[in-house]
């Protein structure tokens, strides 16, 4: 007799209304997420498995002309499903990145109000995901401005331990910045920024200049305790 598949038939699997796709998702021994084909294709509406494969052709054709290596994105896999004898069947699937999900849902039919709601979730899930690398950026400033300023006042201490008078701090700081910013002091650098002059220039620095000046102030005031410098001007002078 032959075998009868049940109403889960691998080729012809019904809709599955509002599951999440994030609840699909699965992480392999090296810890990288993914998601099977297989488990996709009802989410996005395809009760047919021939359907759903045009769209997944499509998506790969998509990935290699974004310059994109399809095989990086989209892995051949099998699975073994349930038959109605109690046995089971050995079936083809896929496994897929999450920008190959992205690609599966841009390139699927657009009548079907699962695609509609997929490529409306993907373009929530990248403005959130805008929000939170700006985020990202933003506390690495911050926590680089900390760094600096605590850098600032480090070579400040140890310049005043070299015999640099209080009052010659601002001369101190301005030969620094000359020395990163192409003879530029900090009335220069600002006026070349459109900085207010009451506003500190520190404060109006991205990442890579507070990293650059940190850098620049622990190495001179390495090198004022290093090579034991006294002497105003030739702490001044110390690079």
């Amino acid at each position: 007799m032959a075998e009868v598949e049940t109403e889960m038939s691998p080729d012809k699997l019904p809709a599955m209304g509002a599951r999440s796709f994030e609840d699909l998702k699965r992480t392999n021994e090296y810890g990288a997420e993914y998601w099977s084909a297989r488990h996709l294709q009802p989410l996005l509406g395809y009760r047919d498995w021939r359907n759903f494969g045009d769209a997944i052709k499509h998506a790969r054709q998509s990935c290699e002309a974004s310059g994109n290596t399809p095989d990086h994105h989209f892995g051949d896999a099998t699975k073994m499903v349930p038959l109605g004898s109690g046995s089971q069947r050995k079936v083809e699937d896929i496994f897929l990145s999450r920008f190959a999900c992205y690609l599966i849902a841009q390139n699927g039919d657009p009548r079907k109000a699962e695609i509609a709601n997929a490529e409306k979730y993907f373009a929530i899930q990248a403005w959130r995901q805008e929000l939170s690398d700006q985020l990202a950026a933003d506390l690495e400033r911050l926590e680089l401005r900390k760094q600096t300023g605590e850098e600032f006042k480090a070579l400040s201490g140890a310049a005043r331990l070299a015999g640099v008078q209080d009052r010659m701090f601002g001369v101190l700081h301005d030969a620094g910045y000359k020395g990163l910013y192409g003879g530029l002091g900090n009335a220069a650098i600002k006026a070349k920024k459109g900085i207010p002059e009451k506003e500190a220039l520190i404060d109006r620095m991205n990442a890579t200049e507070l990293a650059a000046n940190q850098f620049r102030m622990t190495q001179t005031r390495d090198k004022l305790a290093r090579e034991g410098v006294k002497g105003e001007q030739k702490a001044i002078q110390t690079p």
